[in-house]
């Protein structure tokens, strides 16, 4: 059977192309009873409006660009339900790009979503700097671009959502030495992200606080996967740097540094005390299961969403941020549970 077209439906109803595309997009300017003429005789037909080259025509593409480091964790799955949950009953598609930690892949994906006709971006960035004269120029253009979790470094005038990093970083430092650890060692992310930046100066204001920092203790990471986890504890041992407890900065370098542990038979928490930051499924699945600080990831994608539609229906809105309190929660990796 052949496929009923827009054609067929204004010969039938001897009415204008137009017309019939303005009764399915609900332009105001159609009359009420010509509308309803179209939408019956659509049910009629079988005809099916293309809902993409309807919304293109009327200016809205109805598409959201979602753009992110990784989707090999469970953490910008999270954070994408959240925002399909607030934005696909508005009717919007989520468009999902990784850029698997590369700043020219990211640049790639964003050049593609503004070619693609997106109505806002929403990223979580792997540098914080590669990219900002492209964000500027996505901006200057018309597309608002919403940044979650790592947000870029220069006064850029964006909405954001975050945590407070710094705090949460410290309390869980606060927490390790509560517990008496004395030789904390600090698993860092790399440089060009801010929050790593801002959970390793938590740590080193808590420490130094309690005159136990040791700039040995602190191992940067040139990335946020499993492998760089094990490898900054072989770094320690290679090294015959003593420490009791390690802070890292996500739950990927945490599980890493346990699974190599354990492998040579250090007893966690016994020996060595092991917390994190981002609290993701990963840190219950894992054994003994992970102390980390755990941030509402579901929440944020609400959150981002709602400044999506902010931007979008608000026009010249005010940019703004939210923050979003993480709760620490403490596990097996730090303490024995009777």
């Amino acid at each position: 059977m052949k496929r009923i077209t827009i054609k067929d439906l204004s010969k039938h109803l001897s009415l204008s192309t137009s017309t019939i595309s303005r009764a399915f997009v609900n332009d105001k300017s159609i009359h009420p009873e010509t509308k309803k003429r179209v939408l019956q005789a659509a049910e009629k037909l079988g005809y099916k409006p293309n809902p993409a080259a309807l919304n293109l025509k009327y200016g809205q593409s109805k598409n959201i660009g979602f753009v992110v480091p990784e989707m090999v964790t469970p953490f910008s799955t999270a954070v994408l339900r959240g925002i399909q949950k607030t934005l696909n009953p508005q009717g919007y598609r989520i468009i999902i790009l990784q850029s698997d930690e590369s700043p020219a892949i990211e640049r790639q994906h964003l050049l593609f979503l503004e070619e693609f006709n997106v109505e806002a971006i929403i990223i979580n960035l792997c540098h914080e700097t590669y990219n900002q004269d492209l964000y500027q120029e996505i901006l200057e253009r018309g597309t608002p671009l919403i940044f979650f979790d790592r947000i870029p470094s220069t006064s850029l005038n964006v909405s954001k959502v975050i945590v407070n990093d710094h705090i949460k970083a410290s309390l869980m430092v606060e927490h390790l030495i509560g517990i008496g650890r004395k030789r904390i060692a600090h698993i860092m992310g790399p440089s060009s992200i801010r929050n790593a930046t801002e959970r390793a100066m938590g740590y080193q204001r808590i420490l130094t606080k309690h005159q136990l920092f040791d700039q040995d203790l602190i191992v940067k990471t040139e990335g946020i996967g499993f492998e760089y986890g094990r490898n900054a504890v072989r770094h320690l041992m290679h090294k015959k740097v003593q420490f009791d407890a390690i802070f890292a900065f996500t739950d990927t370098l945490a599980i890493g540094a346990m699974n190599f542990l354990l492998e040579n038979n250090v007893k966690i928490p016994d020996e060595v005390a092991i917390a994190s930051f981002s609290g993701t499924e990963l840190s219950t699945i894992v054994y003994p299961a992970l102390t980390t600080v755990e941030q509402p990831l579901e929440k944020m994608g609400e959150a981002a969403a709602e400044l999506v539609l902010e931007k979008i229906q608000g026009g010249s809105v005010a940019s703004r941020t939210i923050v979003l309190a993480p709760e620490l929660v403490y596990r097996g990796s730090t303490e024995h549970h009777s």
